[in-house]
């Protein structure tokens, strides 16, 4: 099978690459990247040796698409993946959407002409800032949690958001562009009848990531802690009690094999989450306990500045994935947190190299 993979020397694109080529099963991988990135070249010549077949496009021009071979799926792991991005006076609006809803769209055109099956990798950015900003919540274990006491909005629960969660703006302009292109990759789907599934992930984390601030934030915090770098606790009070699940890319194959395999299934069975869920689910603070006790000791600052799309608790609920594919994350949090520590030692560079431009 030819897959075909978007962002291929990004973080997610590459781990899925590598992983799909390690698997001994017959998969022919092509990806491209623009490298625009910081850091994505550091994982062209891995990629080459395992065998990928890589190319250079920018999934902004549809007429580096049309150059690329035949594949029978698209991968697309390509995004501008920051809530700040558009809005944050570095980064240009007209960019994002370019590149995370044109881009969607300048692949849907290749699966329409090459007859290719479509993979979405979403993002639990997706869901309705508003109902998700005033949750109630308490503190427990220097984290936040719901409020059991109280009445939670529909589609939530202890174990976190669930498909039906509201999708209504605002959203964020990174989380708009991707919830118009999952409609406009079902919408491809039925009208040009070839698969499309739609996976909303949680925060993908692992050794190799390029953290910052605005994303990333596990390998962003571990690398920041071990070099003694300044760090923040924003918003809330600043004493680092939001909370984020965590997700390791390679735990996305064993869906994705179901998925690239897969008879044509109903339209609602097309979405669904993946996440670490509860068990991995992490506040600044436990993160920071972590690095304490893990790389020593290290000064955190309070600071309550609130930033944009901010939310005090987001945690996936991947109940629905379990029940129709028999999906489970396989890597615990405590192991991602040892993965991200042991590359932070040995690439004392990576947060220079990961920066923004």
């Amino acid at each position: 099978m030819r897959i075909l993979i978007s962002g291929v020397c990004g973080f997610v694109g590459s781990t899925i690459a590598k992983t799909l080529l390690e698997s001994g099963k017959d998969h022919q991988v092509l990806g491209f990247d623009n490298f625009i990135r910081p850091g994505s070249e550091s994982n062209r010549a891995e990629l080459k040796q395992l065998g990928a077949r890589l190319f250079h496009a920018d999934l902004r021009a549809a007429s580096d698409l049309e150059e690329l071979p035949d594949a029978d799926w698209v991968i697309d792991a390509a995004a501008n993946a920051s809530v700040l991005a558009g809005i944050d006076g570095r980064t240009s609006s007209r960019q994002l959407v370019e590149h995370n809803l044109g881009g969607t769209v300048n692949l849907l055109e290749y699966c329409k002409l090459r007859r290719a099956g479509f993979i979405l990798l979403s993002t639990s950015r997706v869901y309705s800032i508003t109902p998700l900003a005033s949750l109630p919540v308490v503190v427990a274990q220097h984290a936040f949690k719901p409020d059991a006491g109280q009445p939670l909005p529909p589609g939530i629960s202890a174990a976190g958001l669930d498909e039906s969660f509201p999708t209504t703006a605002p959203l964020s302009l990174y989380g708009a562009t991707k919830l118009a292109s999952e409609a406009l990759a079902l919408e491809y789907g039925e009208a040009f009848n070839f698969p499309v599934f739609i996976n909303r992930c949680g925060v993908l984390a692992g050794a190799g990531q390029f953290g910052r601030p605005d994303q990333g934030i596990f390998a962003y915090w571990i690398n920041a802690w071990l070099r003694r770098r300044p760090l923040k606790y924003l918003g809330f009070g600043g004493q680092g009690h939001q909370v984020r699940d965590c997700l390791h890319p390679r735990d996305l194959l064993p869906l994705l094999d179901q998925q690239l395999a897969a008879p044509r299934i109903t339209a609602a069975d097309r979405m669904v989450n993946l996440s670490g869920g509860l068990a991995s689910a992490r506040s600044l603070r436990q993160l920071s306990d972590w690095c304490a006790e893990h790389l020593g000791a290290h000064r955190v600052e309070a600071d309550g500045t609130p930033r944009p799309f901010d939310i005090p608790w987001i945690v996936l609920d991947h109940a629905k994935a379990t029940r129709l594919w028999g999906w489970r994350p396989q890597t615990p949090a405590a192991s991602i947190l040892d993965e991200i520590a042991a590359h932070a030692r040995l690439n004392p560079e990576w947060l220079d190299l990961s920066a923004p431009l």
